[in-house]
């Protein structure tokens, strides 16, 4: 019998399409992708081997740069909570006498981090979003007893967030220097907050140590 012959076929791919949807894929990637914006206050932390993470929810963040300079911001996402940071502005433009206008305290809101004197605060909010999230402040006065105006903030953001637990979380720059973190400490004090928490570094806990257990124990009940 004839033998049949069985037609070869090329064992080339054509990898065009393959090509056009990992560039799809790309493309998505990009788009969809939120990126953690940068730190207004660039800040070097110490490093600790504490397991908790902070809330920043109903929160203060009192900020020290590697200058000693002190800032202040506020945390909240809820409608509620933006209320509340708007009465803060509110109640320092009014004890204050700034003479903000409606404007100004609705730009408070979207300012990253406080940094200035009670006296620089209007030029601070008056300006648009992008010189307000790049410029350089001077800090707000603490080492004074008498002008440190960290005390008017905290007692502001008591009297706004009102029937809510507010969290202190205090971020030092490692280079700080020990009469800024104490006026803040005392700026809490005559607020009569005495419960903080320090924002560090996350490292390994000690090999063999209770806390590596732990974390041992619990990363291989994830897997």
């Amino acid at each position: 019998m004839p033998s049949v012959k069985i037609p070869k076929k090329s064992t080339d791919t054509d990898m065009t399409p393959f090509v056009d949807i990992a560039f799809l894929l790309l493309s998505f990637f990009i788009m969809a992708t939120k990126f953690k914006p940068p730190e207004p206050v660039k800040v070097e932390t110490p490093n600790s081997v504490s397991s908790d993470k902070l809330k920043t929810e109903n929160s203060v963040l009192i900020t020290i740069d590697n200058q000693s300079k002190v800032y202040v911001s506020f945390g909240g996402k809820t409608d509620a909570d933006k209320a509340k940071i708007n009465g803060i502005i509110t109640d320092i433009n009014a004890s204050r006498n700034l003479g903000l206008t409606a404007q100004e305290i609705n730009n408070f809101a979207t300012t990253p981090i406080i940094g200035v004197p009670f006296g620089g605060l209007k030029d601070l909010l008056k300006r648009p979003i992008q010189e307000r999230e790049t410029i350089k402040q001077p800090g707000i006065p603490v080492l004074d007893s008498l002008t440190n105006e960290l005390v008017w903030w905290i007692g502001a953001a008591k009297k706004a967030f009102g029937g809510t637990k507010l969290i202190y979380l205090l971020k030092g720059d490692n280079t700080s220097k020990y009469p800024a973190f104490e006026a803040v400490i005392n700026s809490l004090r005559r607020n009569e907050e005495f419960k903080y928490f320090l924002i560090t570094g996350q490292e390994g806990a000690p090999a063999g140590s209770e806390l590596s257990t732990m974390r041992a124990k619990a990363s291989q009940g994830t897997q």
